[in-house]
């Protein structure tokens, strides 16, 4: 009996405490006044809404269809000059990336001795969108200048 009640008494005492990365961070301040230290059901009311993101996931491939490790993966809203994301290819050709939802992006990689590929995704209809991608080799004039 002496065990049971130990048991439960150990197990509120883990419920009240809050999960780690719980606290207020820097990059989300608690808006109502409050401070960090608040528990996370009192500060929950003053907090936007956190929007799903949309996820865009690819595999790039070489010439030869074989999967392509370490290709630049840049992103930008459609019609901006700045990419807000980038990131690399894995061992196994592959990115993933999320971004905010409810907007169409470029995709654009790029790769030393290989055109530039460039995909248009429009995160207005679904939550994720995989691409799947094939790098031409750059073509080079017989002076051995770039076209």
């Amino acid at each position: 009996m002496a065990a049971a009640l130990l048991y439960v008494s150990n197990l509120s005492c883990a419920q009240q405490a809050p999960p780690a990365g719980s606290a207020a961070s820097p990059a989300t301040p608690a808006t109502s006044g409050q401070p960090a230290s608040a528990s996370p059901s009192s500060s929950s009311r003053g907090k936007k809404k956190v929007v799903p993101s949309f996820l865009i996931i690819g595999t790039v491939f070489d010439e030869k269809s074989l999967s392509f490790p370490g290709v630049q993966v840049r992103i930008r809203r459609a019609g901006e000059k700045k990419f807000r994301w980038e990131t690399f290819t894995n061992s196994r050709g592959e990115f993933a990336v999320r971004v905010p939802p409810g907007t169409e992006y470029e995709v654009v990689l790029h790769m030393k001795n290989y055109q530039d590929q460039t995909q248009t995704v429009d995160s207005k209809v679904e939550v994720q969108q995989r691409l799947s991608i094939k790098l031409e080799p750059r073509i080079l004039s017989k002076s051995g200048a770039k076209p």
